[in-house]
């Protein structure tokens, strides 16, 4: 049997066939036993690198040099985009030009391809054929699933049938209780009327007598009857009944029945195989500008070029992403700011209880609220606003979802009838997670409030010992990340708290010297924007690597 196609479980020599393979050249990537060596390098002995079989392929094969033909190039030179050799590095033709190292070179882009590597196998090939199992799920499940619909929709048929059959027979019953209550009335006029027939038959046969009567006493004692029978029975006249049918709109009758929705193919655009940003080990500041503002509180992204801030000051600044104000919004005393999905600001103002929109220069009051006052708010993924509230008497506090105007979710109590957060008019940021999650920084309760789209209670974060600071954990700006990280503001101990969506914590950010850090928010390129408070600064930070 042909050796090469015996299984087996180590290298053959390439040359001879069946001895095992020792060697390797680097250069001709040919496995090699001890005996085949001489052979193999004898055309040209210089060129061949000959390296234990377990270092195959360790020895980095650079290309030759055009200009100088004898040596390899081991440089590249980035203002030419040429291999050069180091007799090339030193020549006039490439002075003052930027060389990269190709075996640096090569290292790195080994390590992306190591790396690429692994993303295809741990990552982008599971990812494909989760999907292809999910795709042929779905078509083993067609059948089934539109025998489902046809069965729903010949159970409405029925009923439908069954109603209108009701309203039919009703409608025949009633037409046989009129043609009863019909018979009825005609059958006692008949009967009156036959009476009366008769005792004018018995007063016809009395008149005859009398005709013939020649007794004179008896005569005179007639009296005449036909005035009394002249006055005919009224004649009762019956109208039929008739059915007038109305004239069938066929759109509106089959709206009536239901409504079968198209079939919509929807293409979402695929990010499962996506690298997950990691936490740097150390974040550091890539800018700071200054607001303004006297106890800076919020800063918010209004688009991919300008950012907002606001204070404890009666207007809100547009500054362009380098920090530089571009024109100012007089306002009434903004609490928090936020942006609808119309890119139009919308802000808090707790004084007056209610909340403005802001578009085109023209402000609007859009909710306004009796006996309770907003502090925070933030606009969800759908659209709608959650804001946190608090009763007048200070007792109570919830999260209220509106959309525009309209209240359709109240968040106060668990599942114990426990209330959610602190009944203080403490600030109480708030910010929805890419899960959807609610999350609210609950200054007067020492706590991160997180729950669910339902308003259930998932957790709630208290901090994180840290034998560094002994101040109490009151967390005040609140914001989350495209991977559903959460990070809130420990003003008091000049940190930022990053910690994941079920509450566990990852990392403080402690390092970038951010004093009395306030509210929080992340930009478009994934950067982490910080309000300090007293000094009216925004810093932005990179904390992902």
């Amino acid at each position: 049997m042909d050796p090469d196609y015996i299984p087996q479980d180590v290298a053959r020599c390439d040359l001879c066939k069946t001895a095992i393979a020792q060697n390797y050249c680097d250069f001709c990537h040919v496995s090699l036993c001890k005996h085949c060596i001489g052979e193999h390098i004898s055309d040209e002995y210089d060129k061949h690198k000959i390296v234990p079989f377990l270092q195959r392929k360790s020895t980095l094969i650079y290309p030759k040099c055009e200009t100088h033909k004898n040596d390899t190039c081991k440089y590249q030179c980035k203002d030419c985009d040429v291999f050069v050799c180091s007799h090339c590095t030193a020549s006039s033709q490439h002075m003052g030009h930027q060389f990269v190292n190709l075996e640096e070179l090569f290292s790195t882009l080994k390590r992306h391809i190591k790396s690429d590597a692994a993303e295809l196998r741990n990552l982008i090939i599971p990812a494909y054929t989760e999907i292809v199992s999910d795709l042929e799920h779905d078509i083993s499940n067609i059948n089934g699933e539109y025998e489902k619909l046809l069965k729903e929709i010949s159970k409405h048929r029925e009923e439908i049938h069954k109603k209108v059959d009701n309203f039919f027979n009703k409608m025949e019953k009633k037409i046989s209780e009129m043609k009863m209550k019909h018979h009825i009335i005609l059958k006692k006029q008949l009967n009156e009327t036959r009476h009366k027939r008769s005792l004018i038959k018995k007063s016809q046969v009395d008149l005859t007598e009398f005709e013939e009567c020649n007794n004179v006493w008896s005569t005179i004692q007639y009296i005449s009857k036909n005035k009394e029978f002249s006055h005919l029975p009224p004649r009762i006249s019956v109208k039929m009944p008739k059915f007038v049918p109305k004239q069938i709109d066929m759109v509106k009758l089959c709206s009536l029945f239901g409504e079968l929705s198209p079939l919509s193919t929807i293409l979402e655009e695929g990010v499962l195989i996506a690298r997950k940003p990691e936490l740097l080990d150390e974040p550091e500041i890539l800018h700071t500008f200054k607001t303004g503002h006297t106890g800076l509180r919020c800063v918010i992204c209004l688009n991919e070029e300008q950012i907002l801030a606001s204070g404890k000051t009666p207007h809100i600044r547009c500054f362009n992403i380098a920090g530089v104000l571009q024109k100012t919004i007089k306002t009434k005393w903004p609490n928090d700011i936020a942006v609808d999905q119309d890119r139009a600001l919308l802000y808090v103002d707790g004084r007056v209880g209610s909340v403005f929109k802001v578009k085109n220069d023209q402000t609007e009051r859009i909710i306004r609220l009796e006996e309770w006052t907003p502090t925070n708010l933030c606009v969800t993924s759908f659209g709608d606003l959650l804001i946190t509230i608090y009763s007048d008497d200070k007792t109570q506090s919830k999260v209220v979802r509106y959309s525009g105007s309209t209240v359709k979710q109240t968040i106060q109590f668990d599942d114990e009838g426990q209330p959610l957060y602190s009944g203080n008019s403490s600030i109480k940021y708030i910010s929805e997670n890419r899960n959807l999650d609610i999350c609210v920084a609950d200054c007067g309760a020492g706590a991160v409030v997180v729950v669910n789209q339902a308003g259930k209670l998932r957790f709630r974060y208290t901090g994180h010992p840290s034998p560094a600071k002994s101040r109490r954990f009151e967390p005040y700006g609140i914001t989350t990340d495209n991977q559903n990280r959460i990070l809130t503001s420990d003003c008091d101990n000049h940190r930022i708290h990053i910690i994941d969506a079920n509450g566990q914590f990852l990392r403080y950010i402690d390092n970038c010297d951010t004093l009395l850090p306030y509210g929080l928010c992340i930009d478009n390129d994934k950067n982490l924007l910080v309000c300090e408070f007293r000094s009216g600064n925004v810093k932005k930070i990179k904390y992902l690597a």
